[in-house]
């Protein structure tokens, strides 16, 4: 039975987490942390999720030490995933992280931490979107070179990061099918192009409204006909299920920075 310790745990995906948790049977909740200054330390998490343990109280995120997690889950921001990142390594326990929006020296600083213990990063954990990665380079590498790519995304009104990181991780996967520079030929922002858009970029549409937990469409379009590639996610369940089967398969994994990809056998 794997032990799993989940930060953010009072969040949105903090509680899908500890559902997709209670709904595993090769793993059981093992701690739940929240920040130092939450007023629900020591408060049992069954009075906020019934999913939850019922001997099982929140904790402060500087409790990790005795916390008897064999993996540790965290879709909290960029700044606290990098506390939890060095605490972790400290203890020597593995990760899954979900955090989106990193910069690049957060990026760097992952690499550095998987080389002392197994981290699974992924932008998305939906066995689904991982499925759809696969597609759109098929979708590419096939497809005329006369195509018009884009992608759109939509998200809850809450969401910072835009792009989603999953649309990113799309664009990226169809630019390292196509031989591209993603960085080089990602567009973002039209609003001072004076010119028709050309067949060697990947552009990108936003939309955050309401409470859209997410979808995804890859558009390939050439002159009288256009493919579309979409995934939509009806809950955050999605997600946290598949952060659960990860944590499932990183424990006793050596050393490395793995992706979903790696967990669902798809590379």
């Amino acid at each position: 039975m794997d032990r799993i310790g989940i930060f953010g745990a009072n969040g949105r995906m903090g509680q899908a987490l500890i559902e997709a948790c209670a709904l595993s049977k090769q793993c059981e909740l093992s701690a739940a942390f929240v920040r130092a200054q939450s007023p629900l330390i020591s408060t049992p998490v069954h009075h906020i999720n019934k999913a939850a343990p019922t001997d099982l109280s929140f904790a402060c995120e500087s409790a990790l030490q005795a916390c008897s997690a064999d993996v540790l889950i965290d879709f909290t921001l960029p700044e606290g995933m990098r506390r939890h990142l060095e605490s972790a390594v400290k203890h020597r326990i593995p990760m899954v992280i979900g955090t989106t929006g990193l910069s690049d020296e957060d990026k760097q600083i992952l690499c550095e931490a998987s080389k002392h213990i197994p981290i699974v990063f992924s932008r998305n954990y939906s066995v689904g979107v991982n499925l759809l990665l696969n597609l759109v380079q098929v979708a590419a590498t096939k497809l005329a070179d006369e195509l018009d790519i884009e992608i759109f995304e939509a998200h809850h009104r809450n969401k910072i990061d835009a792009p989603s990181g999953t649309a990113l991780m799309i664009g990226e996967a169809i630019a390292h099918a196509k031989g591209w520079d993603h960085d080089t030929v990602a567009k973002f922002d039209r609003s001072n192009d004076h010119s028709a858009k050309t067949q060697n970029e990947i552009g990108y549409s936003v939309l955050r409204a309401g409470d859209i937990v997410g979808e995804h469409t890859a558009f390939f379009a050439t002159m009288g006909e256009r493919l579309e590639i979409t995934h939509k996610a009806a809950s955050r369940l999605t997600f946290a299920s598949g952060a659960i089967r990860a944590a499932q398969w990183l424990r006793n994994k050596p050393e490395g920075l793995y992706d979903m990809q790696d967990v669902l056998g798809l590379k």
